[in-house]
């Protein structure tokens, strides 16, 4: 994959966010911790907007990667966990691109001050796929300059890069963009058939691949698939998560995320905003 990074445009960034952005500076200081604190980066907020502070938290607590369920109504794109939870003020915009922007504002060019890596956003489209890839393509493009972009054959990398879940529908509209500000996240199934350019990150569910949960000995067929699922993925430039992995606080729960760490899992993915931080913090994780 191609990356052109943007080291040498973080003033022009700035100055762009600053036009378009203004109205959501407000936001710009939530979730700094000062210098020292490294970001997290293999940490992923799962179903984030369901804590307190949506996106907001995630950062305070140094993540590297945040996730957005959205559903399209009436042409908005809403964040909700099901239907039930639908409320037009909690839109896509609201509580994560407006803060984003402005946290990039901030920090020169950058979610985490002094650090170049993008954030993940991870948006899980919960309604017809293409239709909800139609809408969000449209607000990204509003905050174009916070995104990282695919451009006839080329990435150039961003503060923020956005990868769409969900609905597998997305893909069509998405693979027919010579532009994109948004990247696939791949099943295990895609694994070898696109690389980092369009499905940036590979994801599945834990449960439907693997039979160990944490507890006693990790079979030794399991880990080796694991790591050769990280090795195929990482030849190709992609990233890789698992969902429904346990994630209730104790020793199956550190157990398994002990072994997606040295298998170089990417994302560790939880609700535990506090627990992952000390898991990473206790072992020093970049």
């Amino acid at each position: 994959m191609a990356l052109v990074t943007r080291r040498s445009t973080l003033t022009a960034f700035g100055a762009a966010l600053a036009t378009v952005l203004a109205p959501a500076a407000g936001a710009a200081s939530a979730g700094e911790r000062g210098p020292r604190a490294r970001p997290l980066w293999r940490a992923h907020a799962h179903n984030d907007y369901e804590h307190p502070r949506p996106l907001l938290d995630a950062l305070d607590h140094r993540f590297g990667s945040v996730e957005a369920d959205v559903f399209l109504v009436d042409g908005r794109l809403l964040v909700a966990h099901d239907p039930a939870g639908l409320d037009p003020s909690r839109t896509l915009e609201s509580l994560y691109l407006a803060p984003l922007a402005a946290r990039v504002r901030a920090g020169h060019g950058a979610v985490y001050r002094g650090q170049r890596r993008p954030l993940q956003l991870l948006v899980d489209i919960k309604t017809e796929g293409a239709a909800a890839y139609l809408a969000l393509d449209r607000e990204l493009r509003r905050y174009a300059p916070l995104f990282t972009t695919y451009a006839h054959g080329r990435v150039h990398a961003g503060p923020v890069t956005a990868v769409v879940s969900g609905d597998r529908a997305a893909r069509v509209p998405m693979e027919a963009q010579s532009v994109r500000r948004a990247f696939y996240d791949g099943r295990l199934a895609d694994l070898g058939a696109s690389d980092a350019s369009f499905a940036s990150l590979i994801s599945d569910n834990w449960t439907l691949q693997f039979t160990w949960l944490g507890v006693g000995a990790f079979p030794e067929a399991e880990r080796q698939r694991l790591r050769g699922i990280v090795r195929a993925a990482h030849a190709r430039g992609q990233q890789v998560r698992f969902w429904a992995t346990p994630d209730l606080a104790g020793p199956a729960r550190d157990a398994l995320w002990a072994e997606l760490l040295a298998a170089g899992v990417d994302y560790l993915n939880t609700d535990d905003l506090a627990g992952l931080e000390a898991f990473l913090d206790a072992r020093r994780t970049p």
